[in-house]
């Protein structure tokens, strides 16, 4: 078996900005809310079914949300559930001005 050399390069931080994903910024948070609400689904060993209870969210939704099916979900529906779940977000906001890059077309260098 032949060893090809990789090209290795520094991620950004947000695998969706990395992949040049549409959006990168607010498939990240969800997907940042997504994994908090599974962490507190198995904290408190909720099944989807009882996280339907507790929260009044449909069952489908904790079956999409742990199947990191999140195109139905804003980030603020998203904050609702971790809210009712018995926890709280707190965000953060930090701005930097980049180079402008063609739709489609990944940065060169993601570094900060």
């Amino acid at each position: 078996m032949r060893a090809d050399k990789l090209e290795v390069r520094r991620g950004s931080g947000n695998v969706f900005r990395d992949l040049a994903v549409e959006n990168a910024d607010i498939e990240q948070l969800k997907a940042t809310l997504a994994a908090e609400i599974i962490k507190a689904l198995d904290r408190d060993d909720l099944s989807v079914r009882a996280a339907h209870a507790r929260t009044g969210f449909a069952a489908a939704d904790f079956s999409r949300i742990r199947n990191a099916n999140l195109a139905r979900f804003t980030a603020d529906r998203l904050m609702s559930i971790i809210n009712r779940l018995g926890s709280r977000v707190d965000v953060r906001v930090r701005v930097r001005r980049t180079k402008a890059v063609p739709p489609g077309r990944r940065p060169a260098s993601s570094a900060p």
